[in-house]
Order: C-alpha cells, then sequence, then structure tokens
C-alpha cells in the first residue's frame, strides 16, 4: 500500500496533465469547432480532411528531416562533451556546469539571441566571416530554407547537447569500476574496454537519451516559430507550428485536434521503433 501511495502524484500528475487533455482532444477532433460558435459533430471527416490537406504533409515532412538531422548532430556532440569531462581532473565542475548552462536558459531567449547573432546587418556570426574573408556579402541566414535550417540545428545543438550530455555522463558514471579492472587484467585495452564494455552497458541511458532527442525534435515550435515564423512560403512551418495555427489563429480547434492525434500516434510509434531497435536482447 505504501508504494502505491508513493507513486499517486505522478500517477494523479499523468491523469490530470495527459489523459484527460487526450480525451478532450480525441473528443474535439470529431466536431467543427472555431471556439466561439456551436460544435457541430463530423465524425472522421477531419481526419479525411487530412489526407488532402498538402500543407500538413509538408510540414510533417519537414519536421521529420529536421529531426532526422538535428539527432545526430546533437546525440555525438553530447557524447563528446560526455567523454571530455568523465573523470576527475582540476575545474572538472566547472566545465560540466558551462556545458550544461544553455539547458536551463529558455528557448525563446536563446531563439532571440541567436537571431540576432544571425542578423544580417548586424549579426556577429556575418561580421566574423567577413572579417576573415569567407564570404564577401553579408547571408540571409533567416530567409531561406537551405540556410535556416542549418542555422537552427547548430543553435539547438548548443542549447541542447548539455542535457543529453548529462544523461550519458550519469551512464559512464554507472558502470562498475570492478569491471574495468577485471578487462584490464585479462588483456583488454583502452578502445577494447570502451567499445565491449562501456557501450553496451550504458545501452539504456542511450536509449532514453535518443528517444527524448526525437520526441523533442518532433515537438519543435518555439524556435522556428521566433526565427523563421515559418517561413519563406511556410517551408519551415514545423507540424506543432502549423497545428497552432489552424488552431488558434484560424480558430479550426476540431481540425487542430485532429492533427493532435495524429501527431501522438506517429511519436507513439516512433519511440516504440526506437525502443525494439535499442532495448537489451538479454531482457
Amino acid at each position: 500500500m505504501l508504494s502505491y501511495m508513493f507513486v499517486l502524484p505522478a500517477m494523479a500528475l499523468n491523469v490530470v496533465f495527459f489523459i484527460l487533455p487526450f480525451i478532450q482532444t480525441l473528443r474535439v477532433s470529431f466536431y467543427e469547432w472555431s471556439v466561439l460558435g456551436e460544435k457541430n459533430f463530423i465524425f472522421l471527416d477531419n481526419y479525411a480532411a487530412l489526407f488532402q490537406d498538402h500543407q500538413f504533409w509538408v510540414s510533417l515532412g519537414f519536421t521529420l528531416k529536421y529531426a532526422l538531422f538535428v539527432t545526430p548532430c546533437l546525440f555525438v556532440f553530447a557524447f563528446i562533451l560526455a567523454l571530455l569531462i568523465n573523470g576527475a581532473f582540476a575545474g572538472v565542475n566547472f566545465f560540466r556546469s558551462l556545458y550544461f548552462a544553455p539547458v536551463v536558459i529558455s528557448m525563446a531567449c536563446c531563439s532571440m539571441v541567436w537571431l540576432w547573432i544571425y542578423n544580417d546587418l548586424y549579426g556577429v556570426l556575418n561580421y566574423i566571416l567577413e572579417t576573415t574573408g569567407i564570404i564577401d556579402d553579408p547571408i540571409l541566414w533567416m530567409n531561406s530554407g537551405e540556410t535556416s535550417l542549418p542555422a537552427i540545428i547548430f543553435m539547438i545543438t548548443w542549447k541542447m547537447s548539455g542535457f543529453t550530455m548529462l544523461i550519458i555522463l550519469a551512464a559512464f558514471q554507472s558502470v562498475d569500476e570492478q569491471v574495468y579492472e577485471a578487462a584490464r587484467v585479462d588483456g583488454a585495452n583502452k578502445i577494447t574496454q570502451f567499445f565491449k564494455i562501456t557501450l553496451p552497458l550504458i545501452k539504456p541511458q542511450v536509449a532514453l537519451a535518443l528517444i527524448m532527442s526525437v520526441t523533442g525534435s518532433v515537438l519543435a515550435f518555439e524556435q522556428f516559430s521566433i526565427m523563421t515564423k515559418g517561413g519563406p512560403s511556410q517551408t519551415t512551418t514545423t507540424i506543432v507550428h502549423y497545428i497552432y495555427n489552424t488552431s488558434f489563429k484560424y480558430f479550426k480547434m476540431g481540425y487542430g485536434s485532429a492533427m493532435t492525434v495524429i501527431l501522438l500516434f506517429i511519436l507513439g510509434a516512433l519511440s516504440f521503433l526506437q525502443y525494439k531497435v535499442l532495448k537489451d536482447p538479454t531482457k
């Protein structure tokens, strides 16, 4: 009974902030509702309309493309950082705090700061590139999908790699030192220990970090809303941004709810796929 009491607060939070809103969203998705008017029950018409909505598929495709590119960038950089600060040396706590600091800054603040850095008139980045002779004219970073996507990926890698780094660092430090001692006795070098001992043992934490990274990437909203506003011509509109515009700008709450339900199932499928691929085969 005591164990149930400990998990009760978490269960209550899940019920209040996930299960009940999901049920309400699912219910609204069967209606045509503009918030101020009456709700008209149309059953699956909103879901059927999704197949004919070109912008929905463009937004979904762009979102998956963004997740496909940002996840390995973020994960590789975080892995390198975790390797660098995994140990005891002078100033290690300072570097751990330094690398994690961008995580605690709000996404809105980071987006505004990097929007200033990327500015074509007074941005620091263009100034450095022009001063060093790399470019002759300022680059309009946020005016093209070809430049805005890499720019935002770089910003997100800088901001969020510290969180993934913390998970991987905790995984490194959870490996028992006696395992490494036994491996050294058997003649295993550092490289062999890393690939044969460290990586297999931290696989669950790596899977967690990847699932959280992919989920966060698919739910990207603030950085694109602030930095590109979905442009040019809605080529950088993420699926969450499109749902937001549909629901709260054009007041199509039923249609927006239908897209939200579909997005939830897509996230569930992606998470399940990653779990199946990365799960421990011995369990």
